[in-house]
């Protein structure tokens, strides 16, 4: 089984390339694992330009292991340029590449889903040990411990009129608009002054009274034939109240504050934990875990005015601080005076939608509404064009495995 070691040099902290030379390598020497290669990114696409190399010289009946040092980003960046190029010699047969993660990056949502740091101890994300829990599961047992990566399609569709080719991305972690994407979009801006995720905060302060107007509609679990909601009095997945059996889907009518969907992780940072049910009731099958929060569920919302965005901020900052609480947020409802409680039987504050997949329509007018965050890469939606995300089953033999 080949293997090969690569890593992001200007990724997070930009210490990928000493933390490799210093603690992988020399971890992967003791257990006399073979590093075929060990290649540093060096612009934009080059981790896929190297991984395409390396499965071009890889046998077919083979699996290729991938010690990749970076962020969620540079995953990202990999899977979408293997997607769209075709293999040398592969005859049209998809490789399987099994990914050892070590954390390099900002946020490390995959890595931190996969070993969430526990929050009863003052566990330390950024220690040596922490870092190579993904490696040290590849020294146990190369063909064992292995998660498949689930894939979120994303299609970026143009005004009909344009007759433009869809676009198609694939995320592995995160897709979202509103307020996330917003924050992702101006963070960027600060990533040189700020490499830590204290920037998404900073970021956050500029776009905390933002509403997003569109409409969105989602789409039912494959298997199940509905679309879940989450009930905070039960603990458990329903039905969706707005579907049935004659229509599966939901359509869901803006503004919104939030509107933030995944797979294959809980949590967006260590601490943050989002969509806490992907591990606490794990899916069955490929599907989007979202979470919605859209003013008007607040019954002392009743119109958009400055002065009513302004007071919901706060009650969405106590929604996100919530998600920090081991995802608590998903728990909260509103009493009668628009108070955030756990008790009674008020609006959820919180959708939490467990689906195949959704629809997202910005309004012609809300040019905020039309940005979309992939795995931390910010797209526009054209004017008049919308983004339908599904959740992909990964094939037998066949996409992503990590060892977790």
């Amino acid at each position: 089984m080949p293997v090969i070691g690569i890593y992001n040099p200007v990724c997070g902290d930009q210490t990928a390339k000493s933390f490799f030379e210093e603690q992988v390598f020399p971890l992967c020497e003791r257990y006399s694992i073979s590093v075929s290669s060990i290649l540093g990114t060096e612009r934009v696409n080059h981790v896929g330009e190297l991984v395409q190399q390396a499965l071009e010289n890889t046998p077919v009946t083979e699996v290729l292991t991938i010690i990749l040092g970076s962020g969620d980003g540079t995953l990202h960046e990999m899977i979408n340029y293997l997607s769209s190029t075709e293999l040398r010699g592969r005859a049209g047969i998809p490789p399987e590449i099994h990914l050892v993660i070590i954390p390099c990056g900002t946020a490390n949502a995959l890595y931190s889903s996969l070993f969430p740091a526990d929050p009863g101890e003052s566990s330390d994300t950024s220690s040596i040990e922490y870092r190579l829990q993904s490696l040290r599961s590849f020294i146990k047992g190369p063909d064992s411990h292995l998660v498949p990566l689930t894939l979120a399609i994303t299609t970026l569709s143009s005004p009909p009129n344009t007759r433009l080719r869809p676009k198609a991305i694939a995320s592995a972690v995160v897709v979202s608009t509103s307020l996330h994407a917003s924050i992702l979009h101006d963070s960027e801006c600060l990533r040189d002054e700020m490499p830590g995720v204290e920037r998404f905060k900073v970021a956050a302060e500029q776009n905390s009274t933002k509403w997003y107007n569109s409409s969105a509609k989602i789409l039912p679990v494959a298997s199940l034939g509905i679309v879940q909601l989450y009930d905070p009095e039960t603990k458990e997945f329903i039905s969706h109240p707005d579907a049935d059996e004659d229509d599966p889907f939901v359509d869901l009518y803006g503004p919104f504050a939030y509107f933030v969907s995944t797979v294959n992780v809980d949590r967006l940072e260590p601490a943050f934990r989002i969509t806490p049910l992907a591990k606490d009731i794990t899916p069955s099958e490929a599907t989007c875990d979202l979470v919605v929060v859209r003013p008007f569920s607040d019954p002392t919302v009743s119109m958009d005015t400055p002065e009513a965005r302004k007071i919901f901020s706060t009650k969405l900052w106590d929604i996100m601080k919530a998600a920090y609480e081991n995802g608590n947020h998903i728990n909260l409802q509103y009493d009668e005076e628009g108070n955030l409680t756990t008790e009674g039987e008020g609006p959820l504050v919180v959708e939490y939608i467990r689906c195949g997949g959704w629809e997202w329509i910005p309004d012609d007018m809300d040019d905020d509404a039309h940005l979309i965050c992939l795995d931390g890469a910010i797209s526009t939606i054209e004017k008049g064009g919308r983004a339908v995300c599904v959740a992909a089953t990964p094939q037998a033999k066949a996409g992503f495995m990590v060892h977790g």
